[in-house]
């Protein structure tokens, strides 16, 4: 292979879905998904189980047939060729290792598959270990490592024959908190040093948000939003991403309109909103708890915030801070992440207010489907939220 060669299969290649679906005897498994991963990228598709994620991972590896829509990598089309001839590497939860090889002669194994010269294939597992940071360990058995050292041997086999595309599915499930944190810095440098596309599924919001250029939010078979974790995080366009990605507050209740603004009926308080929204529509407003301040009910309030009565239900230390968990007279749970150099000095069981700066809040509309009366005693249907995710 050519430098030349080697410089564009570093690239990756671009993967395209168009409102591609997959329907069993009795379930619609993916609906109407289309979505975009240019070359080299790091996409992550994140949702909780049944959403429809992996689904869509196995139909670009070609372990599943679409019902219908189209799939490209590298601007070919997939739908009949099957998973060998896709330039695809995979890696899954359980590591998927041949007990019986040694370690080189699993990273190996794609190379023979392939029919690479013995001498090339020596050269290019030792390539692959060095990546992984597993040099020396090619003589050991699977048996002999650790559960992260195996998956390095998964991410090693995957990468060695240098495939445009590589796709992991949950690779990282069956370890624990520790060393999943140290492997994903070791699949984030693997990810800069290779340059394939990677294409990664996960139920973890914390390991999407740490690792992706982008991610797509799944639900229910769709993509209901697709971003940077920063677009994702600060600017949810559904409370389904709002509430899945990261800790949030929502606080219910229905739109009143306000001269240029609008307000948030919560009962018989209000939540102002920047911006105008339509009359009586059943919204929740979402503010992340490092934007909510507590301090005690007693001390005036500033201009230009938002301010509900809430009473301190629990504090948890975190080491670099606390967080407090704010119960409201409704018993709408808050919560308000402090940091240990700014802490507001309220204990549990104190009556609190609880504030925050009005462009802080993310209006959306509320999921429930339930209609609210405006001021005029209307009562609107609830609009719903969905993205195709393109």
């Amino acid at each position: 292979m050519s430098a030349e060669t080697r410089l564009i299969k570093a690239r990756g290649a671009r993967i395209e879905l168009t409102q591609v679906r997959k329907e069993y005897a009795d379930s619609v498994a993916v609906d109407d998904v289309s979505l975009v991963i240019e070359p080299g990228e790091f996409m992550t598709l994140l949702g909780p189980s049944g959403s429809g994620k992996t689904t869509t991972l196995n139909i670009i590896a070609g372990f599943t047939t679409a019902t219908s829509g189209t799939l490209t990598i590298g601007g070919r089309q997939m739908q009949d060729l099957p998973p060998h001839r896709r330039d695809i590497g995979m890696v899954f939860q359980h590591y998927a290792l041949f007990p019986h090889m040694t370690v080189a002669e699993n990273v190996a194994f794609p190379l023979k598959q392939r029919k690479v010269p013995r001498a090339r294939r020596a050269e290019m597992v030792e390539a692959a270990l060095e990546t992984v940071r597993l040099t020396g360990y090619g003589h050991r058995r699977p048996r002999e490592l650790s559960g992260g050292q195996q998956q390095r041997v998964a991410l090693a086999r995957a990468v060695v024959y240098e495939p445009s595309v590589l796709l992991m599915d949950e690779p990282l499930g069956a370890l624990d908190k520790k060393l999943r944190e140290s492997l994903q810095m070791e699949i984030k440098r693997v990810h800069q040093e290779v340059g394939s596309t990677f294409v990664f599924v996960t139920h973890d919001q914390d390991e999407a948000l740490v690792l992706s250029d982008r991610i797509a939010v799944f639900d229910d078979g769709g993509i209901q939003q697709v971003g940077t974790a920063s677009e994702l995080y600060e600017r949810p366009r559904s409370l389904f991403v709002a509430e899945f990605l990261g800790e949030s507050c929502t606080v219910r209740g229905h739109v009143e309109p306000d001269g240029d603004d609008s307000f948030l009926r919560v009962g018989d308080r209000t939540v102002r909103v920047a911006g105008r929204a339509a009359p009586g529509r059943a919204a929740a407003v979402v503010v992340r708890p490092e934007h909510v301040r507590v301090q005690q009910a007693e001390a005036p309030v500033a201009a230009g915030v938002n301010a509900l009565p809430a009473r301190v239900t629990q504090e948890i230390y975190l080491g670099s801070g606390r967080k407090l968990e704010l119960t409201l007279p409704d018993g709408t749970v808050l919560l308000s992440r402090e940091q240990a150099d700014r802490l507001s000095g309220v204990r549990h069981g104190d009556e609190v207010t609880v504030v925050w700066d009005v462009e802080r809040g993310v209006l959306l509309d509320d999921p429930t489907g339930t209609t609210r009366p405006s001021t005029s005693g209307d009562r609107v249907p609830v609009p719903t939220v969905k993205e195709s995710g393109r």
